[in-house]
């Protein structure tokens, strides 16, 4: 095939052309009716497509190999093959296999440290009465992850490269800045739950800043862990998680919890006798397993399999064995957050600070001071929790509780790295080196947690979770937006696309998982009690709502909601610079700029 090269000032995109003299006999019989002709952004083997860009130093490499010039391929310098399987058409494990692995990666974000404190505390505040918010929140965000994980093998671009190419300036800009602040929000989490496990395993031993450069040292060399095959940093990813389920496992099964009282709370959607305190703590189960920069990440992993895009069936085959891959990965993040709300739900439920402070006082654990002598309800964090489990069931569970919050924070702090390569690259379209990025989006997580733990001690580090929390709750709308937008857009997705009942149902949960989130901040809000913080919070909040409004605008356009449009659809940045739109439905060397 060859390749026309034209001028265009002020374009990324400059054409896209086709083979003249390729007849029908040649086109794959597997492709879409009338769609032969659509580049997806990636050459094809089936020298069907080419696309060429400018101002961008894009590889045209096929799918069957990524270029590692491409500055997009941070890390999958390769692509995982899928066999090919004739005896099994319609589902294979050797095809699932070789899909496994982006699901999993993607998981450990419900496992991280902030939400392990948010299962302990669901425990000790409610009991076994807020499973049902736990597994109902799973599914949502099951659901959400589909709709990134069939973006990114749709498009063959993840989120924050889709974002970059169809919003315009200055809306882009604000939201990489949004992103970036929830990828720092939930670092700091995971590094601090890191430093805290470091520190309990070494009895003290070792300060918090300590912890937290340990943090840093082996997350840097694990990361690098990949130089020696994607599969077997998929691998390592994997051992933390069997990791994670068999120190909690150890503790649920230690502590024995009510088996039936464990499926009531599971099935019953009922929380009898409840407060402001239970309520409270149910909408931060949504906040902490629903997590923003999650659905950028899994919209990037999905691109390390190969999958020729120009083909309608194996891109609907990788959207089904990614969603199951999803499926099973999230089923059991979902099992290790039941152990540990369980284990607290047994064994903490009802019992007050001076309680514990006794028990922990005839103990050998010698931390009975971090529990006040009140007959207020048991106050718990990630390193109170390992704490009270060792004043309660010896030794061994403070230091497996320990090992399996090390193993969350480690995965979770890996990932969350990946989250912020894809995102600063995506958004900012970065050419630098492997290793200056990694050090740039190490630094910017890393610094302020390091401040941090030099000059706050373990009460006053642990309870920055809260602030935290509501941090990530106010960029969710951020992600969640653009990727309901984007599935929407036939232009983007063709055959794709959202159905009516998708973008129904999308809609109503994006709608649902915002407001519950605003319901937290205002919460926390509400508590800090102070005039000064009540007008800066209003002020920032005013411009917040104005650009959320800004990005539901567009969105309920894409969900057809056309009348919004006012007739200028070109002027949201949906079709303003519209690359997806051009790759689908460009005929023979046409040349459009923006």
């Amino acid at each position: 095939m060859t390749k026309k090269h034209l001028p265009m000032q002020n374009c990324e995109l400059i054409c896209v052309t086709f083979s003249k003299d390729l007849d029908s006999s040649q086109r794959d019989p597997t492709m879409t009716p009338g769609k032969d002709r659509e580049a997806l952004y990636e050459d094809t083997t089936g020298e069907s497509v080419t696309t060429v860009y400018s101002n961008a130093d894009y590889s045209n490499a096929p799918p069957q190999a990524s270029d590692s010039t491409d500055e997009f391929t941070t890390y999958f310098d390769q692509k995982i093959p899928i066999p090919e399987d004739e005896k099994h058409p319609w589902f294979s494990f050797r095809k699932l296999w070789a899909f496994t692995g982006p699901g999993f990666l993607m998981s450990i974000a419900y496992l991280d440290p902030g939400n392990i404190e948010s299962d302990l505390q669901s425990g000790a505040v409610a009991g076994f009465k807020l499973l049902w918010v736990l597994l109902l929140a799973t599914v949502i965000g099951l659901l959400l992850q589909r709709l990134a994980a069939r973006l990114g093998v749709v498009t063959g671009l993840h989120l924050a490269e889709v974002c970059n190419r169809q919003y315009p300036k200055v809306p882009r800009i604000i939201l990489w800045l949004m992103v970036e602040l929830a990828i720092i929000g939930s670092d700091m989490q995971e590094v601090i739950g890191s430093a805290i496990a470091i520190h309990l395993l070494s009895v003290g031993k070792v300060p918090l800043w300590g912890g937290v450069l340990i943090t840093i040292a082996d997350t840097f060399m694990f990361l690098f862990l990949d130089k020696y095959g994607l599969r077997k940093l998929e691998a390592f990813f994997g051992f933390l998680i069997t990791v994670m389920a068999i120190m909690f496992g150890y503790e649920y099964g230690t502590v024995k919890p009510n088996q039936a009282e464990l499926l009531k709370g599971m099935f019953v959607p009922y929380c009898d006798k409840c407060g402001p305190p239970q309520l409270e703590q149910a909408v931060g189960i949504v906040g902490a397993v629903i997590m923003p920069h999650n659905m950028y990440l899994h919209s990037a992993l999905v691109k390390s399999r190969q999958v020729n895009r120009s083909n309608k069936k194996e891109v609907s085959e990788a959207n089904k064995y990614f969603f199951i891959e999803s499926c099973v990965a999230l089923f059991v993040s979902f099992i290790i957050n039941v152990f540990v709300v369980s284990v607290f739900a047994e064994a903490f439920f009802g019992k007050t600070n001076a309680q514990v402070h006794d028990v922990c006082a005839n103990t050998s654990i010698e931390h009975a001071g971090l529990f006040p002598l009140n007959n207020k309800s048991l106050d718990v964090d990630i390193y109170k929790g390992g704490v009270v489990l060792g004043c309660y069931f010896g030794p061994a569970a403070l230091y497996i509780w320990a090992i399996g919050i090390l193993a969350a924070g480690q995965s979770s702090t890996m990932t969350g790295t990946y989250s912020g390569q894809f995102v600063m690259e995506g958004f900012l379209n970065l050419k630098w080196s492997r290793f200056a990025r990694v050090v740039l989006t190490r630094s910017i997580a890393i610094t302020p947690t390091l401040l941090v733990a030099i000059f706050q001690d373990v009460e006053h580090l642990t309870g920055m979770n809260d602030f935290l929390n509501v941090l990530m709750s106010l960029q969710l709308p951020f992600a969640l937006i653009p990727v309901l937008t984007f599935t929407s857009l036939r232009p983007v997705m063709n055959d794709f696309a959202n159905g009516l009942g998708w973008k129904i149902a999308g809609g109503i949960l994006v709608i649902i998982i915002i407001s519950i989130n605003m319901y937290f901040v205002v919460i926390y809000v509400t508590a800090l009690g102070q005039m000064v913080l009540y007008v800066i919070a209003s002020l920032i909040s005013i411009v917040y709502l104005a650009f959320v409004a800004y990005l539901s605008w567009q969105c309920l356009i894409a969900l057809g909601v056309s009348f919004l449009a006012c007739g200028h659809t070109y002027h949201l940045g949906l079709t303003a610079h519209p690359e997806l739109f051009l790759l689908n439905n460009i005929d023979v060397d046409p040349v459009m700029g923006r």
